[in-house]
Formats: C-alpha cells, sequence, structure tokens
C-alpha cells in the first residue's frame, strides 16, 4: 500500500509498505529532506533505505514483550509491525505518522497528544479480556518500546505511561520510585518523576510523557548515526561528539548526571533507546538531552539474593563494567555528598512497601547501595585529587 510519510502536516516522503512483510518496499518523492528521520540519514545526511526500514519496522511492539502473541491473535496480526499501519505509525514520543495516499487527512485529527485513544491493545498485552468486535488498535502501545509490560493511559487530560514489573519480586516498579526519590533529593537532575499504583494486586510504576505535540524524542541511536564513527574515537567519544555536532545544548552534563545516577543504582539497561535528546517538531531545534527515564532494570532486579555485590555492575551503552563507565564522568560539581547520606534507609522505606520481596533481600539491597554511595564518594574524590594536581603542575609550567 502506498502512503506518505508524514512529520506533523509536513510531507516527508513518498513511500510503498509491503501488506506481507509490513517492510518499506520503495521510496518515492522525498518532499522535506530536512525531516527525514534523523536514524534513517547516512553520515552524508542522505537517506539510508536500509536504516528508514529499520526505524520504521523498529517502531512497534518488540516481539519479546509480554503478552504480544496474545495480543497479535486477539487481533487476528501475525507480526507486531503489522499493526504499525492500522494505527498510522503514530506515537506519544515524536509526530511522524503515514498518511494513505489519496487521503487528505491531518495530523491535528489523529494524534495521540491531542485525541482519545484506544486502550485495547495494551489491556491485550496485559492479559485484560476484550469484548468480541470492540477492538481499537488506534494506540500508542502500538509503537512503545521495551521489554516490560506496559500501557497507556489518558487520566485528567493527560497521557501516563503504566509499567509492570517482570522480576519475581516484581522489583522494576519500585526502582523507579526509588531513583525518583534519589534524584529529588540531589537537586539538580533533570528527570522524569515515577510513582507507584496498584492494578489487580499487580505494581506499577507511572510517569507522565515526557513528550509534548511540540516536541519529539529522538534517541541516542539515531543521534550516533549522523556523523561516520571514526575508528579511533570509543561510542562514548562518538555520541559527545554527535551532540556537538547538532548542537545539542549541555549534553556533557547531562551525561554525567545519567551516568553517576546509573552507577548508584547498578543500572545494566542503559542502552541507546532509552536516553537521547529532545527537539522541537516545527524547528528541528535541539533543546537539550531527554530527562533521566527508565531506571527499573536497576538495583540486581534480575539476579537472585545470593548474587546481590555492591562490588561492580554490568553497565551499558559506553563500558561493559560501571566501574570503568563512572570514571567518563567528567564533572561531579553538580552532586552534593550528603544528598545521599542515609540512602540505604530511603531504600528500605521504598522496598517496604514491596509484599513480592523477603526481608532478607531487602536489607541486602540495601546494604548494597550504601557502598555504592560510599564508592561513588571516592570516585569523587579521586576525581578532585586528580584535578587539583594537574591544576598545580599547570602552575609550575
Amino acid at each position: 500500500m502506498k502512503y506518505i510519510l508524514m512529520h506533523k502536516n509536513i510531507p516527508v516522503m513518498d513511500l510503498e509498505i509491503s501488506g506481507t512483510t509490513c517492510a518499506i518496499q520503495k521510496t518515492g518523492r522525498i518532499y522535506a529532506p530536512e525531516h527525514i528521520p534523523p536514524g534513517a540519514l547516512s553520515h552524508r545526511k542522505e537517506l539510508n533505505k536500509p536504516a528508514l526500514n529499520r526505524w520504521w519496522q523498529g517502531r512497534s511492539i518488540p516481539p519479546n514483550r509480554p503478552g504480544v502473541r496474545e495480543a497479535m491473535a486477539a487481533f487476528g496480526v501475525s507480526s507486531p509491525q503489522e499493526m504499525l499501519e492500522k494505527s498510522l505509525g503514530l506515537s506519544l514520543s515524536d509526530q511522524y505518522w503515514i498518511r494513505p495516499e489519496g487521503q487528505d487527512i491531518v495530523w491535528e485529527e489523529f494524534n495521540f497528544f491531542e485525541n482519545r485513544f484506544s486502550e485495547d491493545v495494551g489491556n491485550a498485552l496485559l492479559g485484560k479480556g476484550l469484548k468480541y468486535g470492540a477492538w481499537d488498535m488506534m494506540s500508542p502501545d502500538i509503537t512503545t518500546n521495551g521489554c516490560l509490560k506496559k500501557m497507556w493511559k489518558m487520566i485528567g487530560g493527560k497521557r501516563w505511561l503504566f509499567k509492570g514489573g517482570e522480576s519475581e519480586w516484581q522489583q522494576e516498579p519500585f526502582n523507579e520510585v526509588l531513583a525518583t526519590e534519589i534524584m529529588e533529593r540531589i537537586g539538580t537532575i533533570d528527570f522524569v518523576p515515577y510513582s507507584l499504583v496498584w492494578e489487580d494486586g499487580m505494581p506499577y510504576s507511572v510517569c507522565e510523557d515526557f513528550v509534548t505535540k511540540d516536541t519529539e524524542f529522538i534517541p541516542a541511536a539515531d543521534i550516533m548515526r549522523v556523523r561516520k564513527q571514526p575508528n579511533h574515537l570509543s561510542d562514548y567519544g562518538h555520541f559527545m561528539e554527535c551532540c556537538g555536532f547538532l548542537g545539542i545544548p549541555g549534553a556533557e552534563d547531562g551525561v554525567n548526571k545519567m551516568l553517576a545516577v546509573d552507577y548508584l543504582l547498578a543500572n545494566d539497561d542503559r542502552h541507546l533507546h532509552n536516553f537521547g535528546a529532545v527537539r522541537s517538531a516545527e524547528t528541528l531545534e535541539w533543546l537539550g538531552l531527554a530527562p533521566i527515564f527508565d531506571c527499573g532494570n536497576s538495583m540486581w532486579c534480575s539476579q537472585p539474593t545470593s548474587r546481590v555485590d555492591a562490588a561492580d555492575a554490568p553497565s551499558k551503552p559506553f563500558r561493559k563494567t560501571h566501574a570503568g563507565q563512572v570514571k567518563l564522568v567528567t564533572s561531579f560539581g553538580w552532586l552534593e555528598p550528603e544528598a545521599l547520606r542515609g540512602i540505604g534507609s530511603l531504600c528500605d522505606t521504598v522496598f517496604r512497601q514491596n509484599p513480592y520481596m523477603d526481608d532478607y533481600r531487602r536489607e541486602k539491597l540495601c546494604g548494597a547501595i550504601e557502598a555504592r554511595a560510599a564508592m561513588l564518594f571516592e570516585v569523587m574524590e579521586q576525581q578532585e585529587q586528580g584535578q587539583k594536581q594537574n591544576e598545580d603542575g599547570m602552575k609550575l609550567l
């Protein structure tokens, strides 16, 4: 079927999408090259057709999301990508969508920021029954990434993301609340706040959409494609260089804070799609790094209690361990050590709300985060001493 890729009401390019594979078969005339999705551009600012197809199919629900097979069966589709066309590819993360050729429709009629949307897909993904014949796939849940069970809801005119847990301790929603409490204490971090709700006896973390009808989130993976990465440059160096090339303000400070918080929480899933930058969907001006979000896969949530070890933890996206990654932080001037005093007690208060977690695991996790805070203080002191030695050396010269 033929479509026009749209950016709000701006036609970007002609597309032809396969009815069997749901992939982009052909591209046609390009109307607004500057509005091509960043992830679909080569470093020469030319359309990269394979990358465009990856960008398109990557908008769909991951096939390993809990409940996705049941949802596909309920809606009579053979793949998550098949649902993309049925929702026009609309999202609550950006302003791209597809307009069927020959149809005179506009973004204001259908976008999820200003219009109501169906909860059928989200309910199906959470295992809730659907009434026969009442299925509606105009839903942002079709274009929401991540492997944890989740769904969007409209409450009080706002868009809220409900996200559940996967581990036997249902720990992920509580980790989001813990991260929120810690960043609130620090007071100098731009972050998405999460709260805890219960539905059908299960905990969910809830956050409001940080993207508006006038902005959009561009993940780090797409930002890193705007320039070719030299062999001598690390992923961290390349990301920072791309941010500088695009003129993204405050990138170094934002990355510093994200890496330090991830170190403290032993976050092992900061991949290239859950951090990035925000830009204006109208002017394409870069507004800054996105607020820190998605800290659920932290605090050894997928590890048995016997393997909770504060000594070190695997990390993403720039180094394989947090011990190595935290060395990339160029400044801790924004972090007052006093903000982390008694962090074990804070952890205890949050995890005591979790009936799926036993006392032994809770106590071990609280001790581990206390140890991580102490280790972070040591890293801060070492950096301060190193900077002082460098300054003294410069004076001698």
